[in-house]
């Protein structure tokens, strides 16, 4: 096994010697760890589920994203619309920072968090300009508004906020619930509904640059009359590939015919980062799936290839050219019948295999090119979290509080841990400098992973069509990565082998 750099730009600069090897310590300040959603912990050998390493104190407000790690620390939000730095040794808070008062559940029209909703969707991190970022849903005087913050990640001093809500929509019919990303220099992230879909919200992506300027919207159910088309992906980030090109996943819109116009609703859409739509994919059926709330509610899975895998609470998934998606019911291949649930939030890509989150438990797929096909590799009854793959193993939290290692090659459960209950439907564990990390409801749960020993530069793992370095923060943050491994291991040196359902 050979570290890939932490797939695609994660590798933090810092490193250790024991016994004269040198190994080095990854971060992972995105959800999923890389821009491209990849949930691809490379950096890990194995991880040590006997005991924890530490548990965290009891943190103000629910946390619904996925912990971060970066220069060393950890770093977690929460529904009290709090920010957290916590020690890698041990979890001690070594800053709170409490960015506004969160907004009442009692306050909004419908919706399943409670009893405050402040910080739903995972921030980011920009290593570069040491800068954590969070939308926070703030109640101000008497209502509701959302607003895009930046904080100093030593310190947690705010360095910007801004308003983020679009222009005539009201604040308390959105939910900011996916998780944030970057890309040339812009901060992106997406609003859907609360659950229920109440009220006329539309569904958008959203870009701000990390200075704050005005906000760019791209929407869903644009036309008049037309309203829903969620943009939150069971809390997965807009994904960002090697152009900077955007990748999402669309709900259910309110056009249910198929003769009316597409409204660009339960779809995978490709933007540019200037947010104009390139090209889209939906199922033939997109209307009946309107209908029947089944939307594509998976991040898109960026395969190296240039395929994608796509799929939702239709528990089907469509396998899609990167390069043409063809607009309506173009897709390669198709796969039904694939779980015994919804399948909504972030996948894990490793090669040509694709872990599907699975509310009942994860779906490992394997593409094939020719013919383009989808085959289910195994079926985990196990878990249900969106996964993430690092030390041989497939994490995933299920809704009994218990993180599960399944075999990757089988599904079957290698390792569990308890972690406590957990706050959502979708919580999902992060894993960098030396930890993997598992959010509970008010909790963060820390378990020791041990370093691969190797860290070799390979073609194949730099240069995948969703996954080459481009321009924009995130593979600026690679570049300095890179330097950082060269110096650290040496070029060329090889040390071993090693409806919404509750958002």
């Amino acid at each position: 096994m050979f570290v890939a750099l932490a797939a695609l730009g994660t590798l933090a600069a810092s490193g250790a010697t024991a016994a004269g090897t040198s190994t080095v310590l990854s971060s992972w300040t995105v959800y999923h760890g890389t821009p491209s959603g990849s949930g691809l912990a490379s950096a890990v050998a194995s991880v040590n589920t006997a005991s924890r390493a530490w548990t965290s104190p009891v943190l103000a407000g629910q946390i619904y994203g996925e912990p971060l790690v970066s220069g060393g620390h950890v770093y977690v939000a929460t529904e009290a619309d709090r920010v957290y730095e916590l020690a890698r040794s041990t979890g001690k808070v070594l800053w709170s920072r409490r960015i506004a008062t969160p907004v009442p559940a009692s306050a909004l029209p419908c919706g399943d968090i409670a009893p405050t909703v402040g910080i739903t969707g995972t921030p980011v991190i920009d290593p570069s300009r040491r800068e954590i970022f969070v939308v926070a849903d703030e109640w101000i005087r008497t209502h509701p508004e959302h607003v895009l913050v930046g904080l100093n990640t030593a310190t947690g001093a705010i360095r910007m906020a801004r308003a983020v809500d679009p222009p005539g929509q009201s604040g308390a019919l959105l939910l900011q619930r996916t998780g944030l990303n970057l890309d040339a220099g812009q901060v992106l992230f997406g609003f859907g509904g609360n659950n229920g879909d109440c009220g006329n919200y539309r569904g958008r992506v959203v870009a701000v640059s990390e200075s704050g300027s005005k906000p760019r919207y791209f929407t869903v159910d644009a036309a008049a009359g037309e309203r829903e088309g969620a943009i939150w992906m069971g809390g997965a980030a807009p994904e960002v590939d090697a152009k900077g090109h955007i990748w999402v996943g669309v709900g259910n819109g309110s056009v249910t015919s198929s003769h009316h116009a597409f409204d660009h609703s339960d779809a995978v859409l490709e933007l540019s980062s200037s947010l104009h739509l390139l090209q889209y994919f939906a199922p033939g059926s997109w209307a009946q799936d309107n209908a029947s709330d089944l939307d594509l509610s998976v991040a898109p899975a960026l395969l190296s290839d240039g395929k994608v895998v796509a799929a939702g609470k239709s528990r089907s998934a469509y396998l899609l050219n990167g390069a043409h998606l063809g607009g309506i019911n173009h897709q390669q291949a198709t796969l039904a019948g694939l779980c015994g649930s919804i399948i909504t939030g972030g996948a894990a890509v490793v090669g040509t295999t694709v872990y599907l989150p699975c509310l009942s438990g994860p779906v490992a797929l394997r593409v094939t090119p020719s013919p383009p096909a989808l085959h289910v590799r195994w079926r985990a009854g196990a878990g249900g979290g969106p996964p993430i793959v690092a030390g041989n193993r497939v994490w995933t939290i299920g809704q009994d509080g218990v993180l599960y290692g399944l075999d990757p090659n089988t599904g079957a459960v290698r390792q569990h841990a308890a972690i406590g209950p957990v706050a959502n439907h979708f919580p999902t564990p992060g894993a960098g400098a030396g930890l993997l990390l598992a959010p509970a409801s008010n909790r963060v749960v820390a378990f020791s992973t041990v370093p691969t020993r190797a860290t070799t530069l390979r073609g194949a793992a730099l240069g995948p069509a969703f996954g080459v370095p481009g321009s924009g923060a995130p593979w600026a943050a690679f570049a300095g990565a890179a330097a950082a491994v060269f110096a650290l291991a040496g070029v060329g040196r090889s040390a071993g082998r090693h409806r919404r359902a509750h958002r």
